[in-house]
């Protein structure tokens, strides 16, 4: 009867314990309008809140307004470039997050057009064309417009990729 009582216990206590862990967190994944829980737009006050950390940006030059974080929330290869402390865009440079719609690096060519269909443009990458491309996904949506998702590609698959506001999610060079 003992046994029984603290076998049943135990049990008890395994499944208490097992409910009390920490559920794991979303995924992140790329929108027009966010990433994970920071949406475009908003100020470092605000994405500090949203990730649970303190975002600060490095001291600039004067004059300087534009700068990258790599928060430690964020997965790895996630990047944001901030503009005059307002979070205008992300850049996954490598790693695993895929956008909404499931594109991700090394997605081909072929797969941006048939998960974006028609709303795909594509212009030569400027450093690497003709044979590398921007996939630029242009929304139809009048009150999306200020938004881009835009794909590097070497010519066959996806390199890298930013979404964001315009105009800095246009800017080819960053920050530069």
């Amino acid at each position: 009867m003992l046994t029984r009582l603290a076998t049943t216990a135990l049990a008890v206590g395994l499944v208490s314990a097992a409910d009390l862990r920490a559920p794991e967190p979303a995924p992140w994944k790329v929108g027009l309008r966010s990433v994970g829980p920071v949406r475009y737009g908003i100020s470092l006050t605000e994405a500090s809140r949203a990730l649970g950390e303190t975002l600060t940006l490095d001291a600039t030059e004067p004059g300087e307004s534009c700068a990258y974080l790599h928060p430690a929330a964020a997965p790895w290869g996630v990047s944001f470039m901030v503009i005059d402390t307002l979070v205008e865009r992300v850049d996954v440079h490598e790693g695993k997050v895929t956008t909404v719609s499931g594109a991700h690096i090394g997605s081909t060519e072929a797969e941006i057009k048939a998960l974006y269909p028609g709303h795909i443009e594509i212009e030569p990458h400027p450093y690497t064309g003709p044979e590398g491309h921007y996939l630029i996904y242009v929304p139809q949506d009048p009150s999306d417009t200020m938004f881009r998702i835009i794909f590097e590609t070497d010519g066959d698959k996806v390199t890298m990729y930013r979404a964001g506001r315009r105009p800095a999610v246009e800017y080819i060079e960053g920050c530069s």
